[in-house]
């Protein structure tokens, strides 16, 4: 689906597997977990403890990665870290599990739209999307001032934990050219994979008023449910995760 990349070392690119773990050793679903920006796979610590230790979850089988220029991941300027460069990466690294079981994809903040437009062109294969806190926003939402204005505010809010972040490529491009993609609503509302939208009350980072919009125009595959909260993969929202891989496995 997409052009082989290759790394220094001339192997296919790849993400990097930072978790994989099944507590039954024979798995029924397999969950692979794509973090957001200016993060690593770590965003989701808290989360698979918690999953991992739900008896009715013991047959599910846990995976993250590291996204291109993020964690442990490969990290080259020659590389756009755009939407071909971690689908071509996502997409060698699913291949390379060697899945022989129903796959959802779970994607926090960029995560989600990553993983939404991978479900889109593999529609086959991935059985649900659960999208925790997705920066949905219109092309009138891209066109406003305002929206500059929050970004800068978000940028300001990342340098204070790392500075030098702003100055790296895999950063920056990542919200030029996946953020602010004006196909992204356009790829959600269109999407024929089950997915399910997970967002807390408090959340200033996602444009909250547009997910109601995008249930409207999608609704035999697109559902919300809204946690207290705000952008964070917090416990109100991972124990939604459970309820979904639950019903999931019992369909």
């Amino acid at each position: 689906m997409f052009s082989v990349k290759y790394d220094l070392l001339g192997k296919p690119l790849e993400l990097k597997k930072t978790h994989d773990f099944c507590a039954s050793g024979k798995p029924k679903l397999a969950v692979v977990f794509i973090h957001g920006l200016a993060s690593d796979s770590r965003t989701f610590a808290n989360a698979l403890k918690y999953l991992e230790g739900t008896v009715a979850l013991n047959s599910v089988r846990f995976i993250t990665f590291d996204l291109l220029g993020s964690g442990q991941s490969y990290k080259n300027d020659k590389l756009n870290y755009d939407y071909k460069d971690q689908l071509t990466a996502l997409n060698n690294s699913l291949a390379k599990l060697k899945l022989d079981v129903p796959l959802v994809l779970v994607g926090h903040s960029l995560g989600t739209l990553i993983v939404t437009r991978y479900a889109s062109t593999h529609k086959k294969t991935v059985k649900k999307l659960i999208l925790v806190s997705p920066p949905i926003y219109t092309e009138k939402d891209l066109d406003n001032p305002a929206f500059e204005i929050a970004m800068k505010g978000f940028k300001d809010a990342v340098s204070l934990k790392n500075r030098a972040i702003l100055r790296e490529k895999s950063f920056n491009n990542s919200i030029e050219k996946i953020v602010k993609n004006r196909k992204n609503y356009q790829t959600l509302v269109e999407i024929t994979t089950p997915a399910v939208l997970i967002y807390g009350d408090l959340d200033q980072i996602i444009a909250p008023r547009n997910i109601p919009k995008v249930v409207r125009e999608n609704t035999k595959y697109i559902s919300a449910i809204k946690t207290p909260g705000r952008h964070g993969v917090s416990r109100e929202k991972y124990n939604k995760v459970r309820e979904i891989l639950e019903e999931t496995l019992n369909a």
